[in-house]
């Protein structure tokens, strides 16, 4: 469900087996190619400068789950998956000296230095893949990620595991993804998306293709307990899982969310975790 034309079109709809190459050439292309329809559908919504965990609106600055903003400032944060960095922004507009934010997306890395130049507040940024980050072992005492690159990834293992190896022995990582039980239901946020329709444990990736078969999006789905095994097989351990409620006066529709289902069944999953 977009507000703009100008995403790519699929050709047909499925669920199905991805290898890593597809799934990772699916995402450098569409949301390079998404880049500038997403950011004007969402970017009020998201701020430049603002640190949106999810749909339903919740900020960090409401739930501080990165912690103390004063002992942050000291710390060496990592944004997965940023898109145009507005969360690793907002860190560094309150004083946090030292935050790198990545993306898979040179179009949307674009859009974080409009934004760097708009704002007059500066965010590095590197051109990585979550499943092999360019940077050394114990780099960061912070990894965080707001809907970023680990749901767009067919191995979240990988991913964790490498999140997990940047991190400095005491830091966290914490990271929101679409709350599991939805894949369950419709992407559609009206009363007719309570319907369950296909199986919670079915693990295939959603994929749309163009008319030739190749993958122009691809979202992968893991379960609860494929998560908390991940988070564990990283070495890491679950500290919280927060599940945010839907705000009363909060109205706005982004996809399958929506106050209509966001009352009744969760929305969102946000993973904490420690490395001892």
């Amino acid at each position: 469900m977009h507000e703009h034309d100008d995403y790519p079109v699929p050709g047909r709809m499925e669920r199905r087996a991805v290898d890593p190459r597809e799934s990772v050439r699916a995402g450098r292309l569409w949301w390079d190619g998404a880049a500038d329809a997403y950011q004007a559908d969402h970017g009020d919504f998201l701020g430049d400068v603002d640190f949106v965990w999810c749909p339903e609106g919740l900020t960090e600055a409401d739930i501080g789950l990165l912690g103390d903003l004063d002992a942050l400032r000291e710390r060496r944060v990592l944004e997965v998956g940023g898109g145009a960095g507005q969360c690793g922004r907002w860190l560094r507009a309150r004083g946090v000296r030292e935050v790198v934010s990545f993306d898979l997306s040179f179009r949307q890395l674009q859009h974080a230095r409009r934004i760097d130049e708009d704002s007059g507040t500066r965010l590095p940024t590197v051109q990585a893949d979550v499943q092999r980050l360019p940077f050394s072992d114990a780099a960061f005492d912070v990894v965080f990620s707001s809907f970023g690159a680990f749901p767009f990834v067919p191995s979240a293992d990988d991913a964790l595991a490498e999140s997990a190896r940047v991190l400095r022995p005491g830091g966290l990582l914490v990271f929101s993804v679409t709350h599991p039980v939805r894949w369950s239901f419709p992407d559609d946020p009206t009363e007719h998306g309570f319907t369950v329709h296909q199986s919670y444990f079915d693990r295939r990736a959603y994929v749309e293709e163009d008319d030739h078969g190749n993958a122009i999006y691809v979202e992968h789905h893991r379960t609860v307990g494929d998560w908390v095994r991940g988070i564990a097989g990283a070495g890491l351990v679950l500290r919280d899982l927060t599940e945010p409620e839907w705000p009363e006066g909060h109205d706005r529709v982004w996809g399958g969310w929506g106050p209509v289902r966001g009352r009744m069944i969760p929305g969102t999953a946000i993973f904490s975790a420690v490395k001892p």
